[in-house]
C-alpha cells in the first residue's frame, strides 16, 4: 500500500468516527431534557420523577409524564447543604460540570503522537537506510527510470570512443527493430560490460544507447543492491528485472557493478552472505530472461580484475567493451563537443590543445574547457583564447598558482637552475618531447616550479633508449643543482621517485638489461585505478637475483645522472643565461628563450 492509499484510509476512518459521534449526540439531545437542579428538587417533591440514576456529578432519570415531549432528564448535582440554603432563598439554581473531555483526550493522544513522530522521523528513516523500512518496500528496487527525453544524450554527444560506439550500435539496431535484426537467427548479447578508467565516459555512452534507441533507461548503482540484511539485495534484483520486463524493450544499466559482482570466496566478514546471495540472484536473472524480450543489461566497472568469473562467462556478460583513455584524435573530437558550450576565439587550435593533454580522459577534457572559460571570465575577456587553455592545463596538471608563497632568494635561484636544467636537457636530446613552458611560480600541489613538455604524438611502444632519455631529463634538475652550487637539495624528491620506478620497470618488467636477461621478475596487475599495492613488493626470486636487480637499477640511474651532468656542463653558459631570465620573468617559453627550442640543438 502506498502513501496515497494510507492517507485515504485514514480520512475514511476519521469521517466514520465523526459521523457516529454526531449521531449519538443528536439522538441524546432530542430525547433528554436538561433541567436546573432547583427545578429537579421541585419535581422530586411533587412526585413527578419515576426513576433516578445518581452519579458523582450528575443525576439522570425518567419522568412519570413527559415534559416538553421528552421522557428523560439530566441535571448537574449541587452540594446538598448549599442547595438547601439556596432553596430557602427562593433563587433558581443549577450545577455545572467542568468539561474535561479535551484534556482527557489530549492526555491520551499527545504521548501517542510523540511516539509516532519519533518513529516517522528517526526510526523509520534509519530503517529505510538499513533496508527494512517497511515490509512492503523492503524489496523494492531503487532504480531511477529515465526515458529518452530525460537522458538527453545520443551518440552525437559522445566522442573519442568510435570503436565502442560501433559495437553498441548493434544494440540500438536491435532495440529499434528486433524482428528484422534476428531474421538470420542472431541474438543480441544479454549483457555488455563497459570497462575502462574513471572518467572515460562509461555512464555517458550507456545513456547515449538509450537515447539513440528511444527506450526506457533503468539506472542503478551496484552498491544500492547490497544492504545490511540477507535477502534484501536479491529481492531488489528480482524487482528490477520485473520492472524491466513490464517496460521492455528497455536498457538496465548497473554502474560500479564490482560492488555487486565481486568474486566469491575471497574471504571477508560482515555482509559477505548478503553480497553472495545478491550476486547469485543476478546470475539467475541473467540466465532466466530471454534476450528476445528486448531487455539489454549494461554494466560499468573500472575494476574488472575482481569480478566473479561466473558473471563474465558466455551467456551472461557476453561482450566486454573497453573505453580507454582517448588518443590525440579522440581528445580533439572530445574538445570539439565540449567547446560548443563556450565562446572560442578564432585563434584557438583545438588540435594543439589536444596535443598538450596526453593521458586526459573525457571528464578531464570537459573540466579543462570549463576551467579555461573560468580563466577567461576572471580576466574579463569576451572569448576563450589559447592562453586561457594553457593556463587551465597548468591548473589541472600542477594546481593553482600560489604567488603569495615567498621563497628565500637563494631557494628561488636553486629552483630556477633546477627547472632550467630539466628544460635544457630535454631540448638537447633528439626525439625528446618539446618544451612547452618553464615556470618557477609555486603551485598548490606543492611544486615550487615545473617544466611542461608537449608530446608530438601518442606513444604506445618505447625503446630502451627512449626510456633512458626520460630518466636523463628527470635527473637533469638535480644535476643542475650540483653543477652550479656544488650541493643538492630536497627539490628532486618527486623526480627521484619517478626515475627509480622507470629504472625498476626496465629491469624487472621489460627485460631490457643484459645482466638479468629476458626475464619478468615482477608482474604488474592490469588495473584501471593505478598500482594500489601497499608495503613490500611480492618477490618470487632469490636474494641473489634481488641484489642483481638493485645493482642494475642503480647502474641505470647513475648512467642517466652522469649523462645529464655532461650535457649541462657543455651548455653551462645557456644554463646561466636561462636561469637569470627565468628569475626575471618567472615563466619562459621557447619564444622567450630560443635555446629551449629543439631547432637550436
Amino acid at each position: 500500500m502506498n502513501k496515497q492509499h494510507q492517507w485515504n484510509s485514514s480520512y475514511f476512518f476519521v469521517t466514520v468516527l465523526l459521523i457516529l459521534l454526531f449521531q449519538n449526540w443528536w439522538a441524546t439531545s432530542r430525547n433528554v431534557e436538561v433541567v436546573p437542579y432547583s427545578e429537579f428538587l421541585s419535581l422530586l417533591n411533587d412526585g413527578r420523577i419515576a426513576e433516578l440514576t445518581v452519579e458523582q456529578e450528575q443525576i439522570s432519570g425518567r419522568f412519570k409524564d413527559p415534559i416538553n415531549s421528552k421522557q428523560y432528564f439530566i441535571t448537574n448535582r449541587v452540594d446538598p447543604a448549599l442547595a438547601e440554603q439556596i432553596k430557602d432563598s427562593g433563587a433558581t439554581f443549577t450545577g455545572t460540570v467542568q468539561n474535561t473531555f479535551l484534556s482527557s483526550l489530549l492526555s491520551w493522544l499527545l504521548p501517542l503522537l510523540v511516539f509516532l513522530a519519533i518513529w516517522m522521523f528517526v526510526f523509520r528513516r534509519f530503517a529505510e537506510k538499513q533496508g527494512f523500512g517497511g515490509m512492503v518496500n523492503v524489496g523494492k528496487s531503487k532504480a531511477r527510470v529515465l526515458v529518452e527525453r530525460d537522458t538527453g544524450v545520443t551518440f552525437d554527444d559522445v566522442a573519442g570512443v568510435d570503436e565502442a560506439k560501433l559495437e553498441l550500435q548493434e544494440i540500438v539496431s536491435f532495440l529499434k527493430d528486433k524482428e528484422r535484426y534476428g531474421r538470420l537467427g542472431a541474438r543480441i548479447p544479454k549483457g555488455i560490460l563497459l570497462v575502462g578508467p574513471p572518467g572515460t565516459g562509461k555512464t555517458l555512452i550507456a545513456k547515449a544507447v538509450a537515447g539513440q534507441a528511444g527506450v526506457p533507461f533503468f539506472s542503478i548503482s551496484g552498491s544500492e543492491f547490497v544492504e545490511m540484511f540477507v535477502g534484501v539485495g536479491a529481492a531488489r534484483v528480482r524487482d528490477l528485472f520485473e520492472q524491466a520486463r513490464r517496460a521492455a524493450p528497455c536498457i538496465i544499466f548497473i554502474d560500479e557493478v564490482d560492488a555487486l559482482g565481486r568474486s566469491r570466496g575471497l574471504g571477508g566478514f560482515g555482509g559477505q552472505d548478503e553480497k553472495e546471495q545478491t550476486l547469485n540472484q543476478l546470475l539467475a536473472e541473467l540466465d532466466g530472461f530471454d534476450p528476445r524480450e528486448g531487455i539489454v543489461l549494461l554494466a560499468a566497472t573500472n575494476r574488472p580484475e575482481i569480478l566473479d568469473p561466473a558473471l563474465l562467462r558466455a551467456g551472461r556478460f557476453d561482450r566486454q567493451v573497453v573505453l580507454d583513455r582517448p588518443d590525440r584524435n579522440g581528445r580533439h573530437a572530445i574538445l570539439k563537443v565540449h567547446a560548443q558550450r563556450v565562446r572560442l576565439a578564432a585563434e584557438v587550435d583545438l588540435a594543439q590543445i589536444a596535443g598538450i593533454t596526453p593521458g586526459f580522459t573525457g571528464a578531464d577534457l570537459a573540466n579543462l574547457v570549463n576551467e579555461a572559460a573560468i580563466v577567461a571570465t576572471r580576466r574579463g575577456g569576451e572569448e576563450v583564447g589559447t592562453a586561457d587553455f594553457t593556463a587551465a592545463v597548468e591548473r589541472v596538471v600542477a594546481g593553482a598558482e600560489r604567488k603569495g608563497r615567498l621563497l628565500q632568494p637563494h631557494e628561488r635561484e636553486v629552483v630556477a637552475y633546477h627547472e632550467m636544467g630539466h628544460a635544457l636537457v630535454a631540448a638537447s636530446i633528439p626525439g625528446s618531447d618539446p618544451v612547452h613552458k618553464v615556470s618557477i611560480i609555486p603551485r598548490s600541489i606543492g611544486a615550487l616550479g615545473y617544466t611542461m613538455q608537449r608530446p608530438t604524438d601518442d606513444r604506445f611502444l618505447l625503446t630502451t633508449r627512449e626510456l633512458e632519455d626520460r630518466m636523463t631529463v628527470l635527473l637533469a634538475g638535480r644535476a643542475a643543482e650540483l653543477t652550479v652550487f656544488g650541493e643538492i637539495s630536497t627539490g628532486a624528491a618527486d623526480d627521484l621517485a619517478k626515475v627509480t620506478d622507470v629504472a625498476r620497470q626496465i629491469v624487472t618488467r621489460f627485460g631490457m638489461t643484459e645482466a638479468l636477461g629476458q626475464t619478468v621478475l615482477e608482474r604488474q596487475t592490469t588495473t584501471y585505478l593505478g598500482d594500489q599495492q601497499v608495503g613490500v613488493r611480492e618477490k618470487d626470486y632469490s636474494e641473489e637475483t634481488a641484489r642483481e636487480v638493485d645493482l642494475a637499477v642503480r647502474e641505470l640511474i647513475d648512467a642517466a645522472y652522469k649523462r645529464a651532468q655532461g650535457i649541462l656542463v657543455e651548455r653551462r653558459v645557456l644554463l646561466d643565461e636561462g636561469a637569470r631570465l627565468l628569475l626575471e620573468k618567472e615563466t619562459l617559453t621557447p619564444e622567450d628563450f630560443p635555446a629551449l627550442s629543439p631547432a637550436q640543438q
